[in-house]
C-alpha cells in the first residue's frame, strides 16, 4: 500500500526560531493526515537559531547551508520526488539561500509547489537580478497563498490559475472557565504577544497607551514574546519616557500554561503591525474570544469582521486611531465580549488545525494529479 502512495519532499522552516512559518512547518510534518496520504521526507531550511539572527550572514550560517544543500542532493540522488513542498522565502538573503537550492530542484527537473508565508516580492523585484530570479524561481510551478490579499505580491511571475489559498490553521484550546479566576475590579488589559520588532507596532501601541492614560483610563497593557530589532533596554526606556512604568509591562517570553494564561487575562488583543501575512497570534486571540485590532495589512481582512470580530486601522503608524478603539472597547463591555464570541465562531468555522491540514491535502493531491 506505502508504494502507491506519491513521494513528496517538504523543504519548509522548523522551530527554533518561533515564528509564524516555522510553527505552520512543524504543524505539516507531524500531521497525520499529511504523513499518512504521502511518503514525505523532510529538509527543515531555518539558517538562524534566535530571531535576531534573521537576515544576518555569519560562518555558522554558510556551514548549516551547505549541509542544507548536500542533504538534499542526497535525496534527489537516492530517489527523485514526485513533487517539493517548498516555504519559500521571498526576499533578502533567505530568497537568495532559497534560489541556489532550488537551482539543484531544477536541474533533477523536480515539479515544485511553493508555500509563501511571507511578502516584498513587489518591491524586490525593482532590482534587476531580482526580477530575473523571480521569473526563474516561479516559472512553471504552482504557489500557496494565506489570502486573496496577497497575490498582487506575485501577480507579475504566476497565473491566478496556478494559484491555491489556504489560509493558516492552529490546534484547539478551549478555554475553561475555572483555569483562571480574575478579580472583578481588575483594570482592563491590552495585550501584545509577538517578538519585540518594531514593524509589528510596538511604539505605536506604547503611543496608543499614553494617550489613554492622558484621558484617565485605568488600564494595563502586556507585552509578551522574545526580543528582536527592539531590545527589552529601549522598551523600557520608551515606556519611561512617556511615564507608563505602571500600566505597561514587558513580560518575556511565555509557554505552555503562562501562555495560555496571558490571553485568558486579556480583555482586547492589540497588534498593530505593518509587516505580516497571516499571524497566527491572531487566530489564537480569536479562539481565546478576544476582539482584535490590528491593521489593513497581508490577510489581516480575511482574519478580523471590522466591526464584528475587532477593527482594522486604515494605518498602521495612527497611534490616535487605535486609542480610540481601545477606548471603544474599554467603553463598552457587553459589546467587547459579543465580538470575543463572533471572533471564537470564525476559528471554529475556518482556522482550525484540522481544516488547515484538509486544505493542503486537498491541494497536494490535486498538483500531483496535474503531474500525470
Amino acid at each position: 500500500m506505502n508504494s502507491t502512495r506519491k513521494n513528496i519532499l517538504f523543504m519548509l522552516h522548523l522551530p527554533p526560531p518561533v515564528h509564524g512559518s516555522s510553527i505552520v512547518g512543524e504543524l505539516v510534518k507531524e500531521s497525520d493526515i499529511i504523513n499518512n496520504s504521502f511518503c514525505g521526507r523532510y529538509i527543515n531550511l531555518i539558517l538562524s537559531r534566535k530571531v535576531n539572527e534573521s537576515g544576518k550572514t555569519n560562518p555558522k550560517k554558510i556551514v548549516r547551508f551547505v549541509m542544507i544543500w548536500l542533504h538534499l542532493l542526497g535525496k534527489l540522488m537516492h530517489r527523485k520526488p514526485d513533487l517539493c513542498y517548498y516555504a519559500l522565502t521571498t526576499t533578502g538573503a533567505g530568497f537568495y539561500k532559497d534560489v541556489l537550492l532550488i537551482a539543484l530542484l531544477r536541474l533533477f527537473r523536480v515539479k515544485i509547489i511553493y508555500h509563501i508565508h511571507n511578502r516584498g516580492i513587489i518591491q524586490a523585484r525593482k532590482r534587476k537580478i531580482n526580477h530575473v530570479l523571480y521569473r526563474f524561481v516561479f516559472r512553471n510551478t504552482h504557489v500557496i497563498l494565506l489570502s486573496k490579499y496577497l497575490y498582487y505580491d506575485i501577480e507579475e511571475y504566476v497565473p491566478q490559475g496556478h494559484v491555491y489559498y489556504c489560509p493558516n490553521g492552529i490546534k484547539d484550546y478551549q478555554p475553561n472557565a475555572s483555569f483562571l479566576t480574575l478579580p472583578e475590579n481588575r483594570p482592563f488589559n491590552i495585550l501584545f504577544f509577538s517578538n519585540l520588532i518594531e514593524e509589528k507596532g510596538v511604539f505605536v501601541l506604547i503611543e496608543a497607551c499614553s494617550i489613554l492614560k492622558d484621558k484617565g483610563y485605568s488600564f494595563q497593557c502586556e507585552f509578551v514574546g522574545g526580543e528582536g530589532d527592539v531590545s527589552e533596554t529601549q522598551f523600557n526606556a520608551f515606556v519611561q519616557e512617556k511615564g507608563l512604568e505602571e500600566q505597561v509591562k514587558y513580560l518575556g517570553k511565555r509557554y505552555g500554561r503562562l501562555k495560555e494564561m496571558a490571553f485568558e487575562q486579556a480583555d482586547v488583543f492589540a497588534l498593530p503591525s505593518y509587516c505580516d501575512c497571516f499571524p497566527l497570534v491572531i487566530l489564537e486571540a480569536m479562539q481565546h474570544s478576544l476582539p482584535v485590532i490590528s491593521t489593513y495589512e497581508g490577510g489581516m481582512p480575511d482574519m478580523v469582521d471590522e466591526g464584528s470580530t475587532g477593527f482594522l486601522l486604515p494605518s498602521y503608524d495612527d497611534a490616535e486611531a487605535l486609542s480610540e478603539k481601545l477606548e471603544f472597547l474599554l467603553s463598552n463591555p457587553v459589546l467587547r465580549k459579543q465580538m470575543g464570541i463572533n471572533g471564537r465562531i470564525k476559528y471554529e468555522k475556518n482556522f482550525t488545525l484540522p481544516i488547515f491540514e484538509q486544505r493542503l491535502l486537498y491541494i497536494l493531491q490535486d498538483v500531483l494529479k496535474l503531474n500525470k
